[in-house]
């Protein structure tokens, strides 16, 4: 009967006391018989509701049952056991006690309870006013049924200032592809690389909210933004795009092609707190599955290779995590998914999904040739966007082998541009530039016409207001006629 599932002890003796006089509720004993009934159950041999041993009950007792039950209207609840008027106000614990227990624990939240009893019992030796000390037991007992818990050590984002502690509740969406998990697992044991080195392996998981469908699983040797976006797209190709996702805060989910690729597939990302893993519980037990039972049949294997783990990876998910019955939902993962409802969308295309996860940057283009510098590699600009002084392109950091120029207002793309080659450039050819709106160089330039169209209304408006000018004229020819005169004699 110590089973925790099993009802506690004032419902038992309840639940016995009405079966002893069930007999005498559901067939009443014809008048006079009531004495002779009762003594016929008093002389049977009963199972003690606790101990399970046979014992005997006395008439009188059974008696008492039967009108307490008989003038009821819940005979069960007449016949449970009184609760105690103390119960649950811990009488042996005086208000001083209290206060010094407070005390301590709020000093001390991190200590155990039995450190917490005894500098109890230390402060009891030198204040005599507390009186006697209740046992250990009891103190424990006290402390846990009144918020005196021992507190773990308090997380990152916790001792923040305004930091408001809240409720933890489960959760679980209403749709299939409204939200799905991701993160990555480092492996237990080391693969062996094709180089001939040990390194440790990182999986990276993605998990549907409501059905628990694994979208994908892939072995990579780095934990890096570029292993997080290859195994993103290769889940929504296989399943399609959901409506959100939740990630913690490490740097591949925060990183800017992340992020800006989300956004323009329309997913709402959302991140967990700092060192709270729980809030992605779901992917967590996703991980002691495959450390409990697909790295443990694996455990006779004495080189792990990538190659190995992703092939076994992907027949133990589709084989057997997929069809097995989920203990909380009652169902099959793909079961749980075919039957929806799903707010899924069709995944674009591969390209589509290789231009999305890229950030967006601005440069100045060189005049002069026609290139732009991103990450130290120059890119080569088509000669049909050499008018665009600070062009935008869309870069994937790992990847500098291409990059995309873009309409930076609608987000088009335009052209890709490749890597500046040099020798290919050495072969002097060159393309004219057909371009009528281009100014060539070497084109002759128009001889001006007149004054300006500006000076002119300029010296308009100034005859316009009647001033006379502003200098006096100097006639310089006078003067070179008067010193070619010969002087007067």
């Amino acid at each position: 009967m110590s089973d925790s599932s099993s009802p506690p002890a004032r419902s038992r003796w309840a639940r016995f006391r009405f079966g002893v006089v069930a007999p005498l509720l559901t067939a009443p004993p014809e008048p006079g018989e009531l004495a002779s009934s009762i003594a016929a159950l008093a002389a049977r041999s009963w199972p003690h509701p606790t101990t399970g041993e046979a014992f005997q009950i006395s008439a009188k007792t059974i008696e008492r049952w039967f009108y307490m039950a008989r003038d009821a209207e819940q005979p069960i609840e007449a016949l449970a056991r009184k609760v105690p008027s103390h119960a649950g106000s811990h009488p042996t614990i005086s208000a001083l006690v209290v206060h010094e227990l407070s005390e301590l624990r709020r000093a001390h939240p991190r200590w155990s309870y039995r450190l917490v009893h005894d500098n109890l019992r230390a402060i009891a030796r030198d204040k005599p006013q507390l009186g006697s000390l209740p046992s250990y037991t009891t103190v424990c007992r006290y402390m846990k049924h009144n918020g005196l818990a021992k507190r773990r050590k308090p997380r990152r984002h916790e001792q923040e200032p305004g930091f408001v502690q809240r409720e933890r509740r489960s959760f679980e969406v209403a749709h299939v592809h409204a939200l799905w998990h991701c993160d990555f697992h480092k492996a237990k044991r080391k693969v062996l690389t094709q180089s001939g080195e040990w390194k440790q392996a990182v999986l990276f998981g993605l998990l549907d909210d409501r059905s628990r469908v694994c979208c994908h699983a892939q072995w990579y040797l780095a934990e890096d933004t570029e292993s997080f976006v290859h195994g993103l797209c290769q889940g929504f190709q296989k399943r399609g795009l959901p409506r959100g996702l939740l990630s913690d805060n490490g740097s591949p989910m925060l990183a800017a092609e992340t992020q800006e690729g989300l956004e323009r597939l329309s997913i709402e990302h959302f991140t967990t707190l700092s060192q709270t893993p729980e809030q992605n519980g779901k992917q967590e037990v996703f991980w002691a599955q495959v450390e409990g039972r697909l790295m443990a049949m694996l455990e006779g294997e004495p080189v792990l290779t990538l190659e190995l783990l992703n092939r076994a990876t992907q027949a133990w998910v589709e084989q057997e995590y997929h069809r097995r019955v989920h203990g909380e939902t009652r169902q099959t993962p793909l079961h749980r998914w075919l039957d929806g409802p799903s707010l899924g969308r069709p995944c674009p295309s591969s390209d589509a999904l290789r231009r999305a996860f890229r950030m967006q940057v601005s440069r100045k283009q060189r005049t002069s040739d026609g290139t732009l510098t991103v990450a130290g590699v120059r890119f080569e600009i088509p000669s049909a966007y050499r008018s665009l002084l600070q062009p935008t392109v869309r870069i994937a950091r790992w990847d500098l082998s291409r990059i995309d120029l873009v309409d930076p207002r609608r987000g088009t793309h335009l052209a890709t541009l490749l890597p500046l080659d040099k020798e290919r450039n050495a072969d002097r050819r060159r393309r004219a530039i057909a371009d009528a709106a281009a100014v060539s160089a070497s084109a002759p330039m128009a001889a001006p016409a007149g004054t300006a169209p500006l000076l002119r209304q300029y010296m308009a408006d100034y005859a316009a207001t009647g001033l006379p000018p502003a200098y006096v004229p100097h006639d310089t020819s006078a003067a070179h006629d008067t010193d070619d005169e010969e002087p007067a004699e």
